[in-house]
């Protein structure tokens, strides 16, 4: 198992736990939604990288995308709210997930 999909599935499973738990702390739907969806496509991203090459890149870029949103996200959540938690945590993750899916498919 590559580096990639490791980290991919990983921080997916992160975003469902950060959605589930922003469900349960203040009754965000919308936490558990995005968290979820984002959660989903990352898992199937893992997944998809571990078959056939064509689908693998397509599979790696898509969820390498889907990890910049997320940093995005997070930084503007960051940036609004100044608390660590959750926002710093994840863009910090989010940044490092990137970072060693590039180094990994560079390598």
């Amino acid at each position: 198992m590559s580096l990639s999909v490791l980290v991919t599935a990983l921080y997916g499973l992160l975003a469902i736990a950060g959605g589930l738990f922003g469900y349960r702390q203040s009754d965000s739907r919308a936490s558990l939604i995005a968290g979820s969806l984002s959660g989903a496509l990352l898992l199937l991203g893992a997944g998809l990288m571990l078959g056939v090459p064509a689908a693998a890149a397509v599979a790696f870029w898509g969820s390498l995308t889907v990890v910049l949103l997320l940093v995005v996200v997070f930084a503007v959540r960051l940036q609004k709210t100044r608390k660590l938690m959750p926002a710093g945590l994840m863009l910090g993750l989010g940044l490092v997930s990137a970072g060693l899916m590039l180094f990994d498919q560079l390598r």
